[in-house]
């Protein structure tokens, strides 16, 4: 068995941090907001035993782990490194086996291509801070999307939902006039 590598890394969400493995954890994303969401994972499961542990969220080779406030990250960051660094050594599941997630775009041919771009341009650059987007809906010019991860909270998230998706989609797909996210 190949060793298990952690690292950290910090995201624009100051109360989340990345924790990095040299293996890929999922294929997509899962969220995991609060304590009660996480009984499907065993491994979101046992980091929510941590007191100080808010929000659980994985994507491909990371996890992100949202602190309690009032907690500083310098406490805990090996605890939790240590952590899943064991946990993905002993192959603790990150969620049931039947829940995937498939790239399938549905909708119409503007909502595809909304889809598209938000699923090729959009999810790498936000799951590189920690965190995740999520297509919602398409009306009258608005696309509503869902921010998940360091993301949901962020304080620069709005910034980049403006001035960085709205601008890349507006330009992409003209019938785009907005982007608003909706609230979790």
């Amino acid at each position: 068995m190949a060793t298990i590598n952690v690292y950290t890394e910090s995201t624009p969400n100051p109360a989340t941090m990345k924790f990095l493995v040299n293996k890929l954890l999922i294929n997509g994303s899962l969220d995991y907001p609060s304590r009660e969401k996480a009984e499907e994972s065993p491994f979101a499961k046992e980091l929510f035993k941590f007191n100080f542990v808010e929000g659980v969220f994985f994507a491909s080779n990371f996890v992100t782990v949202t602190k309690s406030e009032g907690i500083d990250w310098s406490d805990i960051e090996a605890i939790l490194k240590d952590f899943v660094k064991g946990a993905v050594e002993s192959e603790l599941a990150v969620k049931p086996i039947e829940h995937s997630e498939e790239v399938d775009f549905e909708g119409s041919e503007i909502e595809i291509k909304i889809q598209q771009v938000l699923h090729d341009y959009v999810r790498p650059a936000v799951e590189q801070d920690g965190g995740a987007i999520a297509y919602r809906s398409f009306d009258q010019g608005i696309v509503t999307v869902e921010l998940r991860g360091s993301c949901s909270g962020c304080p620069s998230s709005t910034i980049t939902l403006k001035s960085g998706i709205e601008g890349l989609l507006k330009r992409m797909v003209p019938e785009v006039e907005e982007v608003v996210a909706e609230s979790m």
